[in-house]
């Protein structure tokens, strides 16, 4: 637990110098709250009296555990960038794992439940940079509905990308994400769609200039129901660079699916802006890899935290909360015994030795 409060001693504490409780211990008990399934500072408060035997065996509580509406007045204060930060130095050690060529997904998740009255037109949201291959989170930054693209070159700000790749959707595929990407040393793999219309019109003309013979590769998945047939292909398009203004662009990537199911067939191409020529098993590969930020990190907050339904609103509330569901779907990912994650959720709040056992073996880590 030391591992805890020795990062969130560099969380700056804005509240008045008369303040009764530690905001370590509150963080601590905060996110061990959000571990074992709270949703709201209400709860938080609710798990803390009752787990006030455990605290106490590596916390001093001065004025015991805090009411809800110190939890939630110190979440609305409190710099969302630096309450991920701390996350960040907590498990260093994991992402030290990361490896030249991983993916680094980068994708916006909308917080549906954190719209307060008169914001009807207000989307909040948590733009996010996932490794796909550790599964964990190395970044996020709190945006509104029409900033994810500032919020998402901040969050590659944050991070070491030499020798990643970085993987994003068309809203990412522009001069300032490559610009940042370039600058950190790291390749990047952005879907074109038709806001980038002129460059998604010449890597149309760069494929259909190609012979039949294209090196392919071809990937078949058949579960849930359905049956997908996927060819990745790749030319160069190095000339098209100056001419597109787009530094750093080297290749197109194409992805051709055919899906089967119950009501029939259907087919869709993707094409890719690339900053390096992989073979078409690479790029396959990354395209493939970058879902996990939807399938391993955004359906997961839904499923197993209840992000949509969360109703925090104010402030900086929304955004501080829903990093520690990040942070604590990390933390119980690095736990490799047996069970669902849902399962473990819930056993981390019912026993107190298995709820050790993943802190302290984080700590070990």
């Amino acid at each position: 637990m030391h591992l805890f409060l020795s990062a969130f001693e560099d969380v700056p504490d804005p509240r008045a110098e008369n303040t009764r409780h530690d905001l370590g211990e509150l963080l601590v008990i905060a996110f061990i709250s959000v571990l074992c399934g709270a949703t709201s500072c209400a709860e938080m408060a609710a798990f803390g009296r009752a787990k006030e035997g455990v605290f106490r065996g590596f916390l001093k509580l001065k004025h015991a555990v805090p009411s809800h509406d110190t939890f939630s007045a110190v979440f609305r204060m409190i710099d969302p960038k630096a309450l991920d930060a701390a996350f960040g130095r907590v498990l260093a050690d994991v992402a030290a794992l990361l490896q030249d060529g991983d993916v680094i997904a980068v994708d916006g998740k909308a917080l549906r439940g954190a719209r307060d009255v008169g914001e009807s037109a207000r989307t909040r949201m948590m733009v996010s940079a996932y490794a796909a291959r550790l599964r964990l989170t190395l970044a996020s930054v709190p945006a509104d509905r029409g900033t994810e693209l500032e919020a998402a070159i901040e969050a590659l700000g944050l991070i070491a990308l030499k020798g990643k790749v970085v993987t994003a959707d068309a809203l990412h595929c522009n001069r300032r994400t490559v610009a940042a990407i370039n600058a950190g040393g790291g390749d990047w793999c952005l879907a074109l769609k038709a806001n980038q219309d002129s460059l998604l019109s010449d890597a149309r003309a760069c494929f259909g200039t190609q012979p039949d013979a294209l090196p392919s590769a071809v990937s078949e998945d058949d579960s849930h129901g359905r049956a997908e047939t996927r060819t990745a292909a790749v030319v160069s398009s190095k000339s098209l660079a100056e001419h597109h203004e787009f530094p750093g662009l080297k290749a197109f990537g194409r992805v051709e699916a055919t899906r089967k199911t119950a009501d029939g067939t259907s087919s869709e191409t993707r094409y890719f802006a690339l900053s390096w020529v992989p073979t078409p098993e690479v790029l396959l590969a990354t395209v493939r890899a970058h879902w996990a930020i939807e399938n391993s990190l955004h359906w997961q907050l839904d499923v197993s935290f209840r992000e949509d339904a969360a109703r925090n609103r104010r402030d900086n509330g929304p955004g501080n909360i829903a990093i520690l569901r990040r942070r604590a779907l990390d933390v119980m990912r690095r736990d490799t015994s047996k069970g669902s994650l849902s399962i473990k959720l819930k056993r981390a709040g019912w026993d107190d030795d298995f709820l050790r056992n993943v802190l302290n073996g984080l700590a070990a880590a």
